[in-house]
């Protein structure tokens, strides 16, 4: 889809699939799947029944399927954000979460609206080792959370892109495992891997690579999976910080081309800032 024709259609109503599975939130989708019933093609699931069927207008805050250039972020955090208490350990509660999470006014060039959060059933891998990275596209991290919260993140001008958060609470102990359990799967899977899900055709990744990642709270990853979607390769970006026994992850995917896509590190910082 790296131009609006006729015969991008198909390719359209796939990516939209695949970002209403890994955002579990319609809101997220450009394009509706009229690629008919052929077996041997990606199925679109549950939670992006509700897709247009005809990309929407550039500047609607739904519309993920050509990310523009980031503009210019802050080079630091806002003074006004004050922490929560999350540093030292303590497991936060759903309450105190929905505190703690990124908000309008938290960083000046995003603005925060709500998100669902993901359906009940998601994707398996067919590797064990890669399960970590599969939680992660389920919207649901492992060890599981005891509560969790989801947002998504526009541009407070252009009303773009999109970038998705969840923040997940699970202990020290438990969101320590987390990112090292992610690490462990970035490098075991790096050549890829298969998701399977309930009443869906294989999803195929074709390969897993860690990116740079900004230093925040007290442990962060970054990495790139690629998902393999009827030959076109679609890069899903995950960044993830670990503060005490919180963790938050931003998502974002590029859906009109190979170039890896962008999560300023202005977010990660203030979401960090925000938990200490």
């Amino acid at each position: 889809m790296r131009t609006r024709t006729a015969g991008t259609t198909r390719r359209t109503g796939t990516v939209a699939a695949l970002a209403a599975l890994v955002l579990g939130v319609t809101t997220a989708c450009g394009g509706g799947d009229s690629g008919g019933d052929d077996a041997d093609k990606p199925k679109k699931p549950d939670s992006a029944a509700n897709a247009t069927a005809e990309p929407k207008d550039p500047k609607d805050p739904g519309q993920v399927s050509e990310p523009p250039a980031l503009e210019e972020q802050p080079k630091t955090v806002n003074p006004a954000v004050k922490g929560v208490g999350a540093g030292g350990g303590k497991e936060l509660t759903k309450a105190e979460l929905d505190e703690a999470v990124l908000a309008t006014g938290d960083v000046s060039t995003f603005k925060a609206g709500p998100m669902d959060g993901p359906p009940a059933q998601g994707e398996t891998a067919d590797d064990p080792a890669c399960a970590p990275l599969t939680a992660m596209i389920n919207g649901r991290p492992e060890p599981e959370a005891s509560a969790a919260v989801y947002r998504q993140l526009v541009g407070a001008k252009t009303g773009r892109p999109a970038i998705s958060e969840f923040l997940t609470t699970h202990g020290t102990q438990g969101a320590t495992t987390l990112l090292s359990r992610l690490n462990d799967a970035v490098k075991a899977c790096e050549d890829g891997f298969k998701g399977t899900g309930s009443g869906s055709s294989p999803s195929t990744y074709s390969a897993v690579k860690r990116l740079d990642a900004p230093k925040a709270g007290d442990d962060t990853l970054a990495y790139q999976v690629t998902g393999d979607f009827e030959g076109d390769p679609v890069p899903l970006v995950f960044h993830v910080v670990r503060v005490g026994g919180t963790v938050a992850t931003f998502y974002t995917a590029n859906l009109e081309g190979t170039k890896t896509p962008e999560i300023p590190s202005i977010l990660l910082a203030t979401q960090a800032a925000k938990l200490k």
